[in-house]
C-alpha cells in the first residue's frame, strides 16, 4: 500500500464471549465496527460459547426472547433474565478459579455478568471492550447502529468502509463468498481475507482445547495472551505491505 499510514476496518456481528480468531481480527485493525445492524442468528454465536472443563467443553447461553423473532435485527433481542448469569459465573468459577490470571480478572467480568442488561447486544458490547482491555488491545470500536450504512452484504460492507474512510477491509474467510473484490478496488479500498491459525497455549486440566471462549485464554495467560493471538498468524505488517 503507498499511504503511509492506511486505515485499516474490520467488523463482525455481537457475540457472547469472543473466540481468539475475532479477536485477532479486531487487533489488526485501526477501527473495529460491531455489525448490530444484521439479523439474530439462532444456535449461533451471538448468544452463546464455549469454556473448556475437565469434563470437555461446554456451551454457555444466554437466554434470549426471540420465539416469534425469526427475522429479528440484532439490536432487538431481548435477555430472559431469570439468573442466568448466576450459572455462568459459577461454571467460570468452578472451572478457572485455579488459573493463574484468574484473581486478576474475574471481577470485571463477574460485574458485567451480574448487571441486568436489558438488550443482548449490550451485554456483547461491554463483554467484549473488557476482553480487549485485558489483553491491550486498542482498537476504536464503533457500533454500525449509530451510522447509515445502506446496500446488502458486499455493498453494505463498502459503504461502511466509505463512510469510515477505510483503506483496507479485513474479511473473515467466508467473506471469499460474496465480496465483489474489483468494487472495492474501485473505490480505493483493498480486501484482505483472513484465515486465522489457532494457536495453542497451556490450559488448566488436561488436553488442550481450541476454540474456547477468549476469558478462557485471558484466565490462563492474562496479556501475553495478545502475543498467543497473533502468534503464527498475519500481522498489521502482513495487511499492509
Amino acid at each position: 500500500m503507498s499511504k503511509e499510514k492506511p486505515i485499516i476496518l474490520s467488523a463482525h456481528q455481537p457475540v457472547y464471549l469472543p473466540w481468539l480468531g475475532l479477536i485477532h481480527k479486531i487487533a489488526l485493525a485501526d477501527i473495529f465496527c460491531v455489525f448490530d445492524i444484521v439479523q439474530y442468528q439462532r444456535k449461533d454465536f451471538n448468544n452463546r460459547n464455549k469454556i473448556k472443563t475437565s469434563a470437555g467443553p461446554i456451551w454457555l447461553t444466554v437466554p434470549v426472547k426471540s420465539s416469534g423473532r425469526l427475522n429479528s435485527i440484532i439490536t432487538d433481542i431481548e435477555i430472559i433474565n431469570d439468573g442466568w448469569h448466576k450459572k455462568h459465573l459459577k461454571s467460570i468459577e468452578l472451572n478457572y478459579k485455579k488459573t493463574p490470571y484468574f484473581e486478576q480478572y474475574f471481577h470485571g467480568l463477574k460485574s458485567i455478568l451480574d448487571t441486568p442488561y436489558q438488550y443482548l447486544v449490550d451485554l456483547n458490547f461491554d463483554i467484549l471492550v473488557y476482553a480487549l482491555d485485558a489483553l491491550d488491545i486498542d482498537t476504536k470500536i464503533v457500533k454500525a447502529s449509530d451510522y447509515s450504512f445502506v446496500g446488502t452484504k458486499s455493498e453494505l460492507v463498502l459503504d461502511m468502509c466509505t463512510q469510515l474512510n477505510a483503506d483496507i477491509y479485513i474479511f473473515g474467510e467466508q467473506g471469499k463468498d460474496y465480496a465483489d473484490v474489483d468494487a472495492f478496488k474501485s473505490k480505493g479500498v483493498h480486501p484482505y481475507f483472513q484465515s486465522y491459525n489457532h494457536p495453542i497455549y497451556k490450559q488448566m486440566k488436561g488436553e488442550f482445547e481450541p476454540f474456547m471462549s477468549v476469558i478462557d485464554l485471558i484466565f490462563n495467560q492474562g496479556r501475553a495472551g495478545k502475543e498467543i493471538i497473533m502468534s503464527n498468524n498475519m500481522n498489521r505488517f502482513d495487511v499492509v505491505k
